[in-house]
C-alpha cells in the first residue's frame, strides 16, 4: 500500500505539467516593484551600467520564468515578456498616481516614500496592476501567485481581474476583498474591511459579471458589502461603514448603516 502510493505520488510529478516556482515569481516581483520604485528598494547603484544590467537580468527571469508556461501561453514566451516589460512605464505612472492618492486620502501620511516603502495598501495595488496586466495577456497561474502572495502579506484580496481605475487609495487595508468582475472608477478610496463581492457562487456564472461596479469618486467606508454584478454605485457617492448593499445606489448619495439614503438637494429616505 505505501509502495503504491509513492509510486502513484512520484507519477504525478514526473508526468505533470511544469508549474513556475512561486517563490521565483515573488522574489522576482519584489525586485521588479525595487527597481520601479527606488523608496522600496534595498539595493543602490554604483552607475547606470550596473543598474541597466540588474534590469536586464529581471527581463532575462521573466522570460525563463514564462517558459515554464509555453505550451498553455497564447503566443511565445519572448512575445509576453518583450509586451510585459514595455507596459512598465505606463505601470509605474499608474501606481505612482495611486501612491499620490494614499498620501493624499491619509491624514496620518507624511511623505510619498513612507506610503511606498510601509503602505499595505500600496502594495497590495502595485501588486494587482502588475497582476492585471499578465492576466490581460492571458497568462495562466502566474496573475494569481502574484495577488495570493500580496493577499498573505497585507490581507487585501484583489482578484487579477477586476477592472480598477486611476488614483485608487486603500487606507488600512486588512480584509478587503475585491472579485474578479469588479470594476472600480477613478479616483475611488476604500477603507479595511470591504467586500465587493457576489450574489451567487455558482460553478456556471464564472463567465458572467457577478461582482458590483463603483462609480468615480465613491467612499467606502470599513465594514461595508457590496454584492451583486447588476449593483452600481453611483458617483461622488459614500458608502457608510456596515452597510449591506445588494441594489444599486444613485449617484450623490449617502448611504448610512441606519438604513437610509440622503441625496443632494433632497430629504432623507428609506432604503427600499
Amino acid at each position: 500500500m505505501h509502495d503504491n502510493f509513492i509510486h502513484s505520488l512520484y507519477s504525478e510529478h514526473t508526468n505533470g505539467k511544469e508549474i513556475p516556482s512561486p517563490s521565483m515569481i515573488c522574489d522576482w516581483l519584489n525586485e521588479l516593484i525595487g527597481l520601479l520604485f527606488p523608496e522600496f528598494s534595498d539595493r543602490r547603484y554604483q552607475s547606470y551600467r550596473e543598474f541597466d544590467q540588474h534590469f536586464q537580468n529581471k527581463r532575462l527571469k521573466l522570460y525563463k520564468i514564462l517558459t515554464t508556461l509555453e505550451d498553455r501561453l497564447p503566443v511565445s514566451a519572448h512575445e509576453i515578456e518583450h509586451h510585459y516589460m514595455e507596459c512598465l512605464p505606463e505601470l509605474r505612472e499608474a501606481i505612482h498616481k495611486d501612491a499620490k492618492a494614499i498620501l493624499k486620502g491619509d491624514p496620518a501620511a507624511v511623505s510619498l516614500t513612507e506610503v511606498i516603502r510601509t503602505y499595505p495598501g500600496f502594495y497590495a495595488i502595485a501588486v494587482y496592476r502588475l497582476a492585471h496586466e499578465f492576466y490581460n495577456l492571458k497568462v495562466p497561474l502566474i496573475p494569481r501567485i502574484l495577488t495570493e502572495h500580496a493577499h498573505g502579506k497585507t490581507g487585501v484580496d484583489i482578484h487579477p481581474g477586476a477592472k480598477i481605475g486611476e488614483n485608487f487609495c486603500i487606507d488600512h487595508g486588512t480584509g478587503i476583498v475585491i472579485g474578479e468582475t469588479v470594476n472600480i472608477g477613478n479616483d475611488v478610496k476604500i477603507y479595511q474591511g470591504v467586500t465587493l463581492g457576489a450574489l451567487s457562487v455558482r460553478k456556471e456564472m464564472a463567465k458572467v459579471k457577478r461582482h458590483p461596479t463603483i462609480e468615480d469618486r465613491v467612499v467606502i467606508y470599513s465594514g461595508a458589502t457590496i454584492l451583486g454584478g447588476e449593483t452600481v454605485i453611483g458617483h461622488d457617492s459614500i458608502i457608510g461603514g456596515n452597510v449591506w448593499i445588494t441594489k444599486s445606489v444613485a449617484p450623490n448619495c449617502r448611504i448610512y448603516y441606519n438604513g437610509y439614503v440622503s441625496q443632494k438637494h433632497q430629504d432623507s429616505q428609506k432604503l427600499s
